[in-house]
């Protein structure tokens, strides 16, 4: 069952049907009204036939300093081999603000004290505008945010991660109800007061975009969030520690046949060592199951993982590697961790994103802990020799909505803000966003890079602020010269076989009852996997999810398919 490589395709001011599916449900229910607040209802088909005029117009914003490799972005970013020398400001002269804005984010790094002097030089290099963020647990953060917006109690604005937004059945209504209509201040030719935004694109801003009538997109379609980070290449890595498999003399697999020998040889339990850590995303792929949503179009039906032969092949490999011990036995609990178990040797191989392969050798070579640490990322895996497949991102990572009691001016403020956010590497703005204040938060080293001091790790690494105001007008590969190129020449190697969720571009709200199944069908899955119930077990309980929601569901994605082909 082939799947395409699917990539965003969107044209000047049309939104080509996409990024407007919003609350999606079975064909032949009602459709919602436009009038005052939006109800659940049953849901409806929110399309796009007409062409648009809120989108802001594309206006190149050139790189102030060329990268030293150059790819094809989003899913091959470009990259710089040495730390590019912060150039002038890429905001010359930023809009002069004196109000003061209450931003929600999680946060998973320390939190600054309200009244460090970071706070004070990035309001005087923005204009005087003040940021103040409240930044929350990270794991408590996308249920709370729930409440915080049905109760109108999340400051000025707040960040969701696109998969937060499933925690609200109505996320649609919400928006509409809740967060403010940016339409008015965005639509047109912004570049002159935000070069930076208007430089975002047509993907990231069409993204962006909910309609309050679904009868009637093209008079009620607004854009209602400063889009986040435009996802691209391939979405997650399966990492491994090379200099334990060669230290093992083994080879790295290239299938999946490959990784249970390579598995069985290394994993020794009375020694304390497992070969394998989670699994459960990454190796999707290796079996030829579709990413994002699950349902794919084959040719003559719209199909979904679960009902499909090889989804019966990853639950079979899944437990499999569970029955012959070669899985951590902390992986599925909270006391799983990943990052600690591989960094340990106790974990060959290990699931994760691209920080991962950055970050820990970087951690392991400032402490000088283990010389010939090496950690690596494996290519596609193939299942019975069949053809490679990388799962790739999609779509914006979120979006920063702002409050729907926001005067205009006070908007146009907080889009002057996140238009200096948006700044790329290489500029002023975007090394004061990651690493501070120099002489404060960080030193620069022999090659100019900047360093973290004592006070920087205690208070501004990894600490999720001004990162949220807005997506980088194009993200930018940048670090230790080699770990640059090998992820390059990675994404480069993936680009072939990369493939997308064939509804990356539809906002769809699965039928009453569908969201419920898929829950009681995982379970039933993770009591197979872990060894609850029998293997034979799957083929009950894909009739019961196919009975109670999917077949719902299905209906639901074939008429977004026509939709989006034009039908």
């Amino acid at each position: 069952m082939a799947n395409d490589v699917k990539t965003s395709a969107l044209r000047r001011r049309t939104v080509l049907r996409t990024g407007l599916l919003g609350s999606v449900c079975a064909a032949g229910l009602p459709l919602l009204s436009g009038c005052g607040e939006i109800s659940g209802g049953e849901g409806s088909v929110q399309t796009l036939n007409a062409e648009l005029d809120i989108l802001p117009e594309y206006v190149e914003w050139p790189l102030p300093t060329q990268p030293d490799l150059v790819g094809e972005p989003p899913d091959h970013p470009s990259a710089y081999l040495t730390y590019p020398s912060p150039v002038p400001k890429a905001v010359p002269e930023p809009h002069g603000g004196s109000g003061t804005y209450r931003v929600y984010v999680p946060n998973w790094g320390p939190a600054m004290a309200k009244d460090d002097p970071y706070y004070d030089a990035m309001a005087e290099a923005m204009g005087g505008t003040r940021i103040e963020f409240v930044q929350n647990d990270p794991n408590a953060y996308t249920e709370a945010s729930v409440q915080w917006i049905k109760a109108q109690e999340f400051g000025d604005a707040i960040l969701l991660f696109s998969w937060m937004t499933g925690a609200d059945a109505n996320f649609d209504q919400t928006v509409v109800n809740r967060f403010a209509n940016l339409s008015e201040v965005l639509a047109g030719d912004i570049s002159q007061r935000w070069p930076l935004l208007a430089g975002r694109g047509d993907a990231a801003w069409a993204a962006s975009v909910w309609a309050a009538d679904p009868e009637n997109p093209a008079e009620t379609s607004g854009i209602y969030g400063i889009p986040w980070t435009l996802n691209g290449g391939p979405g997650n890595g399966f990492f491994y520690r090379a200099d334990l498999l060669r230290e093992a003399g083994l080879e790295v697999p290239t299938t999946v046949e490959e990784l249970l020998e390579v598995a069985r040889a290394w994993t020794d339990d009375p020694a304390g060592r497992w070969a394998i850590g989670g699994t459960d995303y990454m190796s999707r792929a290796w079996f030829r199951l579709a990413p994002g949503s699950g349902w794919i179009w084959d040719g003559s039906a719209m199909v979904h993982n679960n009902e499909r032969s090889e989804f019966a092949e990853w639950v079979a490999f899944q437990r499999q590697i569970r029955e012959e011990g070669l899985v951590h036995p902390s992986v599925g609990t909270p006391e799983f961790d990943g990052k600690a178990l591989q960094r340990a040797g106790q974990v060959l191989l290990d699931q994760d994103g691209w920080a991962r392969w950055t970050d820990m050798p970087a951690q392991v070579a400032a402490t000088g802990e283990n010389p010939d640490f090496d950690l690596d990322v494996l290519g596609p895996l193939t299942f019975e020799g069949r053809e490679p497949m990388y799962h790739g991102a999609g779509g914006v990572a979120g979006w920063l909505f702002l409050s729907n009691q926001l005067e205009k001016e006070q908007i146009e403020e907080i889009l002057d803000v996140a238009n200096w956010c948006a700044a790329p590497s290489g500029t002023v703005e975007a090394e004061m966003i990651t690493y501070g204040i120099e002489g404060e938060h960080f030193e620069r080293g022999d090659d100019g890079r900047p360093q973290f001091t004592e006070a920087g790790i205690a208070a501004k690494q990894d600490s999720f602020a001004f990162t949220a105001m807005s997506g980088m007008v194009q993200n930018l590969l940048e670090g230790p010269a080699e770990m640059v190129q090998r992820r390059f020449d990675f994404h480069a190697s993936v680009l072939p076989v990369l493939v997308k969720d064939q509804f990356e571009n539809a906002r769809v709200t699965a039928p009453a009852g569908a969201s419920e199944a898929g829950t009681v069908f995982d379970e039933k899955v993770n009591d197979i996997i872990s060894g609850r119930a029998e293997l034979s077990s799957l083929e009950d309980a894909v009739a019961a999810w196919k009975a109670d929601g999917g077949d719902a569901t299905r209906a639901v994605y074939d008429e977004v398919r026509k939709t989006l082909e034009g039908q």
